[in-house]
């Protein structure tokens, strides 16, 4: 599953938390935005993983799933470029 992942998180000992694991998982797109190509079962575990370290009441994430129609879909102008993340053996 491909996801964008938008967070706003108000600490900045919790914020720097969350954007180490993200950068486990995918890549920093933005700011506070990540692209992830994950399997399911990564995502229960970033989820569970990023849940145990926020604040409800003061902080948001967001996971917006893209299906593989609407990737094709994306528009990038500037910024970085997608990493390729295929690996060859010769």
């Amino acid at each position: 599953m491909y996801l964008v992942i938008s967070y706003d998180i108000s600490d900045d000992k919790r914020r720097t938390k969350i954007h180490k694991i993200l950068t486990s998982y995918g890549q920093w797109m933005q700011y506070s935005v990540f692209e992830c190509d994950l399997t399911a079962a990564e995502y229960v575990k970033l989820r569970n993983r990023l849940n145990k370290l926020i604040k409800p009441e003061a902080d948001s994430i967001r996971f917006y799933s893209l299906c593989e129609c609407c990737q094709k879909k994306v528009e990038r102008i500037g910024g970085e470029a997608l990493r390729d993340d295929t690996v060859f053996f010769a």
